[in-house]
């Protein structure tokens, strides 16, 4: 799997991405149970809120050679602040709607 990241620009403060790392590392969170190497292609921010730019940073990131797109969980669950993104399922839509056949979208990291 290669694989490319996109985070919340408002966590950037709170969150180095240590637990999204650490999830590919330990295969824990959403990478359990996967047993092919993963190789961290990219960590992106969405480009702050709307989040309109988070479709420019997921092709990038294809175009860099990423198979998979993860949302980090700071935008879906949240974490570490509890907020999660007003706009995720919007982002969500637009992102999967541009990618490329075969490039998988998971919902979050850890």
């Amino acid at each position: 799997m290669k694989l490319g990241i996109i985070r919340c620009l408002q966590t950037e403060d709170f969150c180095p991405g240590t637990g999204d790392f650490r999830a590919v590392r330990e295969r824990s969170g959403m990478f359990s149970g996967v047993s092919e190497e993963i190789e961290i292609v990219g960590f992106a921010n969405c480009g702050g809120c709307p989040g309109k730019k988070s479709v420019l940073r997921a092709r990038e990131l294809v175009k860099r050679g990423a198979d998979t797109i993860a949302f980090a969980s700071c935008i879906q669950k949240g974490t570490p602040i509890g907020y999660p993104c007003p706009f995720a399922r919007k982002m969500k839509e637009i992102i999967q709607a541009d990618l490329p056949e075969g490039i998988r979208l998971l919902d979050y990291t850890h």
